[in-house]
């Protein structure tokens, strides 16, 4: 396993803290939630604390909060319950870097019959809220933009278009789940309707989620066959999680700014170092983003290849490509940026984490020096 992760973007370790708080709860505490004996009411009393934990990390009020599985599971709740509703017609707004979570249910309701503008980022990775807005039209029924990207990192303009569909009538759905924990977030402050977030994001639990929904806000439940979450999500709430869930949002709450300034300290030393590399664009870098993401290009070495010898000698960091259907493609988010397939295939994401540390910093800097300049090498030998 390899030594040093920088793949805090994928999924962070469980803070030992929280695995404290869940402990009792895998163990001589249990009970549904939705029962009325004892062993229920402890275990509700349980999640509401967790519930007010995760509102108060949100600035919200706990009746808005819905737990789910997921965030993938909270933003098709959302979309889908949006075209239920409108019965599969209209037309909806997506940023084209959305996470699949949003994009791959946004294209199949496309695919049923749905219109959808695809709005286009900038070089640096940012949608800019005056296109959003210019594609509203009198039957939208859903604008989607995340607040910062998975992948490069970039914050993106939510408040200018919440705002300004709150003024059009036309409701927002806000992916946050990578700015949580990172970066200071207000779901008032933010002007939209729905926001979901995920516990495994900010050093909680995976299996644990919320959807946001604002006060008044219109809600057609995914899941059915329970009264649970005020019928809004059926299902028994998985209170190890969710008491899990909320101690990682306490935290968070308390730690956000130190957390923030140590990470964005070594993101900073990172591309510093970067300088004894030839040939390395770091994507984003001339706007806003998450201050623990640095997503590169290394040009002249495969992300593939550069990042299995990374594991091989000790460090996870993720490739700037996804794998699908067991075929290697160019990241959807970098090519609509403007990058080239060429250097989209060179890309490497390093996200960092609280616990990092100059030292470990530093000597990725060394191997990645190193493998980068043997790849280079071996690119340029005839029939290699």
């Amino acid at each position: 396993m390899p030594a040093t992760y920088f793949d805090h973007n994928a999924t962070t370790p469980l803070d030992p803290r929280v695995r404290e708080a869940m402990e009792p709860w895998l163990g001589e505490l249990h009970g549904n939630p939705a029962s009325l004996h004892a062993f229920g009411q402890t275990a509700r009393d349980a999640t509401e604390v967790a519930r007010e934990r995760v509102a108060s990390l949100l600035g919200a009020t706990p009746a808005e909060l819905v737990f789910m599985a997921s965030a993938t599971e909270a933003n098709n709740a959302v979309l889908l319950g949006c075209a239920w509703k409108a019965e599969f017609k209209g037309h909806l707004v997506v940023s084209a870097i959305e996470h699949p979570s949003v994009w791959e249910p946004a294209m199949a309701l496309q695919d049923a019959g749905m219109a959808v503008s695809w709005v286009e980022p900038d070089g640096q990775g940012r949608i800019a809220s005056e296109q959003v807005l210019a594609e509203v039209r009198e039957d939208t029924r859903l604008v989607c933009l995340m607040l910062a990207n998975n992948e490069v990192g970039t914050l993106q303009p939510v408040e200018q278009v919440g705002a300004g569909c709150r003024e059009l009538g036309v409701p927002v759905l806000c992916d946050a789940v990578q700015a949580i924990g990172k970066v200071p977030v207000d779901s008032r402050d933010l002007t939209v309707d729905y926001l979901s977030v995920g516990a495994h994001k900010f050093y909680g639990p995976l299996g644990a989620a919320a959807l946001w929904v604002r006060r008044g806000a219109t809600f057609q439940p995914l899941l059915r066959g329970g009264s649970q979450e005020r019928q809004r999500r059926a299902g028994t709430v998985n209170v190890p999680a969710v008491v899990g869930f909320g101690k990682a949002a306490e935290l968070a709450a308390d730690e956000l700014e130190a957390r923030g300034d140590r990470m964005q300290e070594l993101r900073d030393r990172f591309e510093t170092g970067l300088g004894r590399i030839s040939d390395v664009v770091v994507h984003a870098r001339s706007t806003q983003r998450l201050p623990n993401t640095s997503h590169i290009a290394l040009l002249g070495a495969d992300s593939e290849a550069l990042l299995i010898r990374l594991d091989l000698a000790g460090f996870a960091v993720s490739s700037g490509s996804a794998c699908s259907s067991g075929t290697v493609e160019p990241s959807r988010t970098l090519l609509a940026m403007g990058v080239s397939e060429k250097e989209a295939s060179c890309s490497l994401r390093i996200s960092l984490g609280p616990r990092n540390t100059s030292q470990e910093v530093d000597a990725f800097l060394d191997v990645l020096d190193r493998e980068v300049t043997e790849l280079r090498r071996l690119s340029s030998v005839p029939g290699s």
